[in-house]
């Protein structure tokens, strides 16, 4: 099989390079013809090499005049575009972008292009229309209303097929819709309020908090979080723990004391090494999206999620295997009873339900595989997310506190219905994924040439070009003034509660979106609200304050000191926030903690 790269550069060679040699051809024969003489073979290749980027930019500013034409027929206008690029194909914007994926805040550059350009601006990149918004009416349009003329698209399926396949986050049309009929009827609410998973590994997570704390170092939560939400989604997902839980955490890289080792080192080093294959491949992937469809050429020799993905492989596949072979079993001990079987299906898995749709061991992988993404990365933020701003807000810890000791106490495990109760709680999670959604950009591909309404009543609507990426940015739409109020940047869970509420979101649901919107919202929304609320009881009625500790993290994972001059969340946030497909804090999150009896 060959590499991405080479694949991609010998069908663009031809794609490109055909129309120029047929050219090339033509030019010969004519002089050979007309002005009976031989042009130098080295003359025509060198014209030929020139004529490639001519020919593109002849294509592209064709496909601009057409556009123009076609968007006044539509009573419409065109996207405004930046005037930041300076070099063809704003070859130096992608760079800057790259830079700052890489090293600087999320949003910056962007954040600038839509204050020049207004909420919705072309970017135009590498030749393709890159139409981005942060404006609501625009997401609704393209999520919920007008749903049909918007996919993934094949430029974003390429990039992320080697690792999700053709599951539900990574598929259109029919095979979406498949994906989705089977994993909807596992996400009732007789099942997601079932909380002995979350409870049995909770109890890990305080105990390991406990025993850290008493060393006096700090702990990376994030690290910590994850290993949560990884052992519950794949006891959820399999019936089948990774048991990261188990290893051996971190210490800081100040600290003097050494890890011991763990009690089942060989089970350890492979969960270890599954959850590095598994962020590995999240890094990989968001890197193409991030490129644009020119990501082969930075994978030249070799695809890069090729290594990670055996890894994670030689975990699900027998996984997948076993299964398969225990639901032939279980359809012959059926049909040997006659139907008087009893019920078997108490306990089961997402897995287990998704075998009795089907026994197709890839499709089942890609299905698990996109759930176990959404069931580990975004609750895992989020609640990371979470704990750091209790840190940073002692009245926040103990308001929460007090509802939670008010609901459930200092020791009983909480139910669904004390979750559903707790307002405050609700408020808290909310204002964490406004300022810090787990999925900061997304992107679909128009279909149909239509038109977005101006966000200036004054002027025309938007064009919107056939098959076109437009993607959509809840990071920065979250954080717009004009959208919620001056203190737009603050952490303040009370604009949940009080007349700020009114004011500013109930005029437009779309404003807030952390789980998408429309026939894709996210199916394990409530699941996710169950996983995070009950981690963050069970964390306050074991510690009632929290600390973030600057000096426990790696110098290059602290905020970049001339931030401090911005202001808002980019001033004064104690922590580097990075992405790949979802956000992460950069060097982990560093923090310690007060046990409750200590406080008290």
């Amino acid at each position: 099989m060959f590499a991405p790269g080479v694949v991609f550069v010998l069908k663009n060679l031809v794609l490109l390079g055909l129309p120029v040699a047929c050219l090339a051809a033509l030019v010969r024969q004519a002089a050979n013809t007309l002005w009976l003489t031989t042009i130098p073979t080295w003359a025509l290749v060198a014209g030929s090499i020139v004529g490639v980027p001519i020919y593109i930019s002849l294509r592209v500013v064709l496909r601009n005049w057409r556009h123009a034409r076609a968007a006044a027929a539509m009573g419409a206008r065109l996207a405004p575009t930046s005037k930041r690029g300076k070099l063809p194909g704003n070859l130096d914007l992608l760079i800057q972008m790259m830079e700052i994926w890489a090293n600087g805040y999320p949003g910056d550059g962007l954040s600038e292009t839509l204050e020049e350009c207004g909420p919705v601006v072309d970017l135009r990149v590498m030749g393709d229309n890159i139409i981005m918004t942060s404006e609501p009416d625009h997401i609704k349009q393209i999520l919920a209303t007008d749903f049909q003329n918007y996919v993934k698209g094949e430029k974003f399926q390429e990039g992320m097929r080697s690792v999700l396949g053709t599951g539900v986050f990574n598929s259109d049309g029919d095979m979406w819709k498949f994906h989705r009929t089977l994993t909807r009827p596992y996400f009732a609410r007789d099942r997601i309020s079932h909380f002995e998973t979350f409870d049995r590994h909770a109890d890990q997570v305080i105990a390991l908090l406990k025993q850290r704390m008493k060393t006096g170092y700090a702990v990376d939560f994030q690290d910590l979080i994850g290993r949560f939400t990884m052992d519950s989604a794949t006891e959820f997902l399999f019936g089948s723990c990774v048991n990261s839980l188990d290893a051996s955490l971190p210490f800081p890289h100040n600290a003097t004391f050494a890890a011991p080792e763990s009690a089942d080192p060989v089970h350890a080093r492979i969960a270890t090494e599954f959850l590095g294959a598994f962020n590995e491949m999240l890094w990989h992937t968001a890197n193409r999206a991030r490129v644009g469809w020119t990501w082969p050429l930075i994978e030249m020799w070799h695809d890069r999620t090729e290594a990670p993905m055996k890894i994670v492989s030689a975990y699900i596949d027998p996984i997948i295997k076993d299964r398969l072979e225990k639901k032939a079993v279980s359809d012959a001990l059926k049909e040997s009873l006659d139907g008087k079987e009893a019920d078997l299906t108490e306990g089961m898995t997402l897995l287990d339900d998704l075998v009795d749709k089907t026994s197709d061991p890839k499709v089942l992988k890609d299905e698990t595989l996109n759930i176990l993404l959404a069931g580990k990365d975004t609750t895992q933020w989020t609640t990371t997310v979470a704990v750091y701003f209790l840190a940073m807000h002692p009245h926040v810890t103990a308001r929460l506190r007090e509802e939670i000791l008010q609901h459930v106490g200092p020791t009983r495990r909480p139910t669904y219905d004390d979750i559903r109760d707790m307002k405050y709680l609700r408020a808290v999670l909310n204002e964490t994924m406004r300022l810090y959604p787990s999925v900061p950009f997304n992107v679909r591909e128009s279909i149909n040439a239509t038109t977005w309404p101006s966000p200036d009543p004054t002027k025309k609507p938007i064009y919107i070009p056939a098959n076109t990426q437009v993607p959509y940015t809840v990071f920065l739409m979250h954080r717009r003034k004009d959208l919620w109020g001056p203190d737009a940047e603050e952490f303040d869970p009370d604009r949940w509660l009080d007349e700020r509420l009114h004011k500013y979101l109930l005029k437009n649901s779309f404003q807030f979106l952390p789980f998408n919107a429309g026939p894709r919202i996210c199916l394990g929304q409530q699941f996710a609200y169950n996983e995070m609320s009950f981690i963050l009881i069970r964390l306050l009625q074991n510690f009632s304050e929290f600390y973030v500790d600057t000096d426990a993290f790696r110098p290059e994972a602290r905020p970049n000191p001339d931030w401090a001059v911005f202001g808002g969340r980019k001033g004064t946030d104690k922590f580097r926030p990075k992405m790949h497909l979802t956000m992460y804090s950069e060097g982990g999150m560093w923090l310690k903690m007060k046990a409750a009896a200590e406080a008290a």
